[in-house]
C-alpha cells in the first residue's frame, strides 16, 4: 500500500472516529433547522485523473467540522487528507495535467493560507507546487500545521481575541 494512503486510511479512519459524535450532533441539530431533504450540500468536484465526484459536506463551520464531513471521502479514497483543494470542474486550473496526477485533499498548501492576502493565483501556485514536491514529510509537516492554522482563522474571523493563557 502506498505510504499516503496508508496514512489517509490509517489517520482519516481515525479522526472519522472521534469526530463523529460532534458530526452527528451537527447534523442533527442541522436537520432540525433546515426544511426536509438532507443536512449535507452536494457538489460536483474534480478528482485523480480529471474524474467528477459528488463531495458531501455538512455545512456547520464550528469547529470547521465542515472539512471534518469530508473524512468519509478520505477513507473511501476519493481525496486524501493532504492536496490541493477538490475543485469543481471548469474552475481555473481544475483541468491542469499536475493536478490530474493527485488526489485532492482537506488540507494543503494553499488551503493553510486561505484568508491571506495572497493574489488570486497564487494558490494555484502552492498547489503546484505541493504536487511537484509531495511526499510523506511534506504530508506529515502540514497536518501538523493544520490546527494552528484553523486555530489562527478562527481567531481572525471573531475580531482577533487572543487566546487566554492559564499560567
Amino acid at each position: 500500500m502506498h505510504s499516503q494512503r496508508a496514512l489517509d486510511l490509517t489517520l482519516g479512519s481515525a479522526l472519522l472516529l472521534l469526530a463523529a459524535p460532534a458530526l452527528a450532533a451537527a447534523a442533527a441539530i442541522t436537520a432540525l433547522r433546515r426544511p426536509p431533504g438532507g443536512v449535507l450540500v452536494r457538489e460536483t468536484r474534480t478528482g485523480l485523473d480529471g474524474r467528477p465526484f459528488t463531495l458531501r459536506t455538512l455545512p456547520v463551520r464550528l469547529f470547521r467540522l465542515d472539512a471534518l464531513s469530508r473524512l468519509p471521502h478520505v477513507v473511501r479514497g476519493e481525496m486524501s487528507l493532504v492536496g490541493p483543494e477538490p475543485l469543481p470542474p471548469g474552475a481555473p486550473g481544475a483541468d491542469a495535467p499536475w493536478r490530474r496526477s493527485v488526489k485532492p485533499g482537506l488540507t494543503g498548501l494553499a488551503q493553510l493560507r486561505r484568508g491571506s492576502d495572497l493574489p488570486w493565483e497564487e494558490p494555484l501556485m502552492l498547489d503546484q507546487h505541493y504536487v511537484e514536491h509531495h511526499g510523506w514529510k511534506l504530508d506529515v509537516s502540514l497536518l501538523l500545521r493544520t490546527p494552528g492554522a484553523l486555530w489562527a482563522a478562527r481567531r481572525r474571523a471573531v475580531g482577533g481575541a487572543a487566546p487566554v493563557r492559564l499560567t
